[in-house]
């Protein structure tokens, strides 16, 4: 369990996913943990389903955390970091989730010596199964490190590594959902385009996509390993296989990785 107050800024999707995973991992009492937001409606909804303490102030968070976790989209990052600097000093730890935002450019805004880790979630930490990576500042401790590790393994896994893949992190693990959900979309299309009912095609597309990853992830196979376990010689999944290797799924998807890569890049370099 944390010794350390947690004080999130930020009370959205990302933000309410940290707090809920420390809180049902049992690494954070409800008293430990306190979130600010402009909006009244975030922090209404957060402080009844989890019970925790909420502020429009973030400077209020900020004098209660040890360790303050930035949640806020990437275009108001400087504004807030700016605004709570004082407060930060050298003491607090701060954990910026902001896609796309430098460790650097982070820094700079605070007091010499501040300490910043830097972290790239998904939106599946929602429900528990996110996947993170994350990187430390030129002043974060090996035991800054091991506590945002262990804050982020609550709602999933993650992964330290060095800052300069975190942009690549963002475009794959990052994006990468929304990639998986128009997949799965795209399944069920097919399945009504050959006559199935739009409920039952998704309800199929859905578990499909499940079963499949949970077998990715447990089996310990290697990928070929498992479509060649899929694919009898002219059988109707090499047909299907042929179908999208024509299409050139296999260069779209990377393409797309490509591209979202490039935005975080790009994001990174916009002041806000």
């Amino acid at each position: 369990m944390l010794q350390e107050k947690i004080g999130v800024i930020g009370a959205g999707k990302i933000g309410s996913a940290i707090v809920r995973g420390v809180i049902r991992a049992g690494l954070a009492r409800k008293d430990q943990v306190m979130a600010s937001d402009v909006s009244k409606a975030l922090r209404q909804s957060i402080a009844k389903e989890l019970g925790i303490e909420v502020t429009p102030n973030n400077g209020k968070a900020c004098d209660f955390a040890d360790i303050v976790i930035l949640a806020v989209k990437p275009q108001i990052v400087d504004r807030v970091i700016k605004e709570v600097a004082k407060k930060l000093g050298k003491a607090k730890l701060l954990v910026s989730v902001a896609a796309g935002v430098p460790l650097s450019r982070i820094e700079n805004n605070l007091a010499k010596g501040a300490r910043v880790v830097r972290v790239m979630p998904n939106i599946p930490c929602v429900v528990g199964a996110g996947a993170s990576c994350y990187a430390g500042g030129a002043h974060a401790t090996a035991r800054d490190l091991e506590r945002v590790g262990l804050i982020l393994n609550s709602f999933g896994i993650a992964l330290p590594l060095e800052e300069k893949y975190l942009d690549a992190v963002t475009g794959l693990s990052g994006s990468g959902p929304a990639y998986v959900f128009l997949f799965i979309e795209s399944l069920a299309d097919g399945g009504v385009q050959v006559g199935l009912n739009r409920d039952v095609a998704l309800k199929l597309a859905r578990q499909t996509v499940y079963g499949s990853a949970r077998m990715a992830l447990e089996s310990g196979k290697h990928l070929g390993q498992l479509r060649d376990e899929v694919t009898s010689p002219g059988g109707t999944t090499i047909a299907g296989l042929y179908a999208l290797e024509k299409g050139g799924m296999r260069g779209i998807v990377m393409e797309a990785v490509l591209q979202a890569t490039y935005r975080s890049q790009a994001l990174g370099k916009e002041q806000s």
